[in-house]
């Protein structure tokens, strides 16, 4: 092993080179700026920092006049979870709905698109795609941000998706590391435990990333998750077996390894911020992602001087911190080398989005129905949203079917009396009655029983996983929220 022996100057520096941190407004704050002279070389995007576009570009071009090999990282999954379009929701389909079309040529062509327009905004690292297999459909924080329940699906469609999105020199970071789907706790808010056997875990859990890594993705993010057959103490972003024995030795990978957001209920909970980073890089993870609600220079003023406390007292091996430093500023490397002029959008399909969600919608009718011709009643059941999706985004079908169908009214409603209210405020109306995961909410499922019972020829549209069985005149499953989800719905609806 190389003894590193570095001033002062150089461990500060290193220390603050492994964070990924996030700040407030759609302009650089002096303080990012100042850091960015004295050694930060990552910063992280959330919506909070999106207005549109342009005002991206603008802001990564600022920061960028401080430090041009910069690493900009954003969580844009699209679909449901989207950060570029936040304010609109997602111009292309997510992952389960890539799943559902399960055309890998396809996924391919969507992230390239993706991938160049975060290019063209100055962002070069995306914390995407979710790798995780959808193996626990009651999962609270995967589900369609998942390709899908086969792991070999997922296998396929996450390799495309790292090639597409990596040919426009934006670096993919595959997730959640080693793998999140089999959760029944959302570790925003506390440790998920993942009890399954060895051979479950390699042959389900981890097929996905082993293609990713074959696929060359640049980035792998842990998860917050404990998986007891690998370690039964650490979660995997602080555990040594899974980060260094597992993933470095086991599967071969020699890229950057990302942890999830480290204010998270699961690490910062249980752990401590400070004390969560210093053993994340002892145990082989090269940058710290903090940012999503923390998002201040305090902040990464503690975390830098936690990690530095933690090398000149012996806890954290010096050459661990360096060698991490050295793989984010090899990363940046990349992007910049990668970086080539704005170019005219690379797929003679100027709306594969579109064209992706029109894909995925699938129609399930009852005996003749009646075709929808006139305005109907649009009755969105929300659920609360989780942490990852946010509640910024709109979704559902009622904006576009007022567009289509002048005279057509909307609410949205949750709780034990949806259906009642949503009859009520329907007026005799045919209702379309729109929800997310319907099987994990039984208090949907009652609404629906409500409005089919008094209309039979209500449509549902399950804008989730849909797990349940069909039912209503009309059933049309997008396998997603993102936006363009809700135009390709709204015309099935029309259709049907």
């Amino acid at each position: 092993m190389t003894t590193f022996t570095t001033g002062a100057g150089t461990l500060t520096r290193d220390a603050l080179a492994v964070l990924q941190p996030g700040f407030t407004g759609t302009t650089a704050p002096d303080w990012v700026r100042r850091r960015l002279a004295e050694g930060l070389v990552s910063v992280a995007l959330f919506g909070r920092n999106v207005a549109d576009p342009e005002q991206v570009t603008a802001l990564t071009a600022q920061l960028r006049a401080e430090r041009d090999d910069l690493l900009v990282a954003i969580d844009e999954e699209a679909g449901d979870v989207t950060r570029l379009e936040v304010r609109t929701g997602s111009s292309f389909p997510g992952n389960h709905a890539l799943g559902a079309v399960d055309d890998p040529a396809l996924t391919r062509r969507v992230a390239r698109e993706l991938g160049r327009r975060l290019a063209a905004c100055g962002v070069n690292l995306n914390w995407a795609p979710s790798a995780d297999v959808n193996a626990n459909p009651d999962n609270p924080v995967i589900g369609v941000r998942s390709f899908g329940r086969d792991p070999a699906l997922v296998a396929r469609h996450t390799a495309a998706y790292v090639e597409g999105l990596q040919s426009n020199g934006v670096a993919a970071c595959t997730k959640h590391f080693p793998g999140h789907g089999d959760t029944s706790v959302d570790s925003h808010h506390a440790l998920p435990q993942i009890d399954l056997d060895a051979t479950t875990l390699h042959e389900r859990e981890l097929r996905p990333f082993r293609a990713a890594i074959e696929a060359g993705t640049r980035a792998v993010m842990t998860a917050h998750i404990r998986v007891p057959v690998l370690d039964p103490d650490r979660p995997a972003t602080l555990s040594p077996r899974i980060l260094t024995g597992l993933l470095r030795d086991e599967l071969g990978y020699d890229g950057l390894i990302v942890t999830d957001g480290m204010e998270m209920g699961a690490v910062a909970g249980t752990y401590g911020l400070e004390h969560g980073v210093v053993l994340a890089i002892a145990a082989g993870a090269d940058a710290i992602c903090v940012g999503g609600g923390l998002a201040d220079e305090d902040t990464v003023l503690r975390l830098q001087d936690a990690l530095v406390t933690a090398v000149r007292s012996g806890e954290l091996p010096e050459e661990r911190l360096a060698d991490a430093a050295a793989r984010v500023r090899s990363l940046a490397a990349w992007t910049t080398g990668m970086r080539r002029p704005p170019a005219a959008a690379g797929d003679p399909a100027p709306e594969i989005g579109l064209t992706a969600a029109r894909r995925a919608v699938t129609v399930t009718r009852a005996a003749g129905p009646a075709p929808v011709t006139d305005p109907v009643y649009v009755a969105t059941f929300s659920p609360a949203p989780n942490i990852a999706v946010g509640d910024e985004t709109p979704w559902g079908v009622g904006t576009e079917l007022e567009r289509l169908l002048p005279g057509t009214a909307t609410g949205h409603f949750t709780g034990p009396d949806a259906g009642t209210e949503a009859l009520r405020a329907a007026g005799g109306r045919r209702v379309v009655a729109v929800v997310r995961d319907e099987h994990r909410h039984p208090w949907m499922g009652a609404a629906l029983d409500t409005l089919i019972s008094a209309g039979p020829d209500t449509v549902v549209v399950e804008m989730g996983v849909p797990q349940s069985a069909p039912r209503g005149a009309v059933h049309i499953a997008t396998h997603g929220a993102a936006r363009v989800c809700g135009v390709a719905a709204a015309e099935a609806v029309l259709a049907g």
